[in-house]
């Protein structure tokens, strides 16, 4: 009797520092995405391109054919699939490429539900969106940090390019 409640016990008791473990952890992830960034969308772009880890031929991809730009609301559906407001935004693509690539930027309003428009760039965006090529649906990247969303479009290099917006955040 005395080993059933022992073992009662303990099992309540690693149930409730399992949730408080969860718990914190979704408090970490949260105060995480709450974490602005500062400075322009373009700066931003640079400086994930200088930190990623990329690949040579990647990075040579980027140094040599790659332009930003600012994008204008009417644009938005261009670039995100559906019409979205926003403070800024600006893309990253290449001047002439065969293989599709995009990583754009979003700043949201102050007042914006940045869930929900995170929401809409992932159910909107079209992997497809170029003439002749596209690249896997599984191979669109849409997060945030703060009220920065990122979009990554891409089949290669999408990882650390992603690993290098969320370091910003820290």
């Amino acid at each position: 009797m005395k080993k059933t409640i022992l073992i009662v016990l303990c099992a309540l008791l690693l149930s409730v520092t399992a949730g408080c473990t969860v718990d914190s952890r979704e408090t970490s992830q949260s105060s995480e995405s709450q974490a602005q960034l500062t400075g322009s969308l373009e700066d931003l772009t640079a400086e994930l391109y200088e930190t990623a880890e990329l690949s040579p031929s990647f990075r040579e991809f980027v140094s040599e054919g790659m332009q930003t730009v600012a994008i204008s609301p009417e644009q938005s559906e261009f670039y995100f699939g559906t019409e979205i407001e926003f403070a800024e935004a600006a893309a990253s693509e290449p001047l002439m490429s065969t293989s599709a690539y995009l990583l754009a930027l979003l700043r949201v309003k102050d007042d914006q539900d940045i869930d929900a428009t995170v929401q809409a760039i992932k159910e909107h965006a079209d992997p497809m969106r170029w003439i002749c090529v596209g690249v896997d649906p599984a191979n669109v990247v849409v997060d945030h940090v703060g009220d920065v969303i990122i979009l990554i479009m891409s089949d290669q290099e999408k990882e650390p390019l992603h690993d290098a917006f969320l370091a910003l955040g820290q």
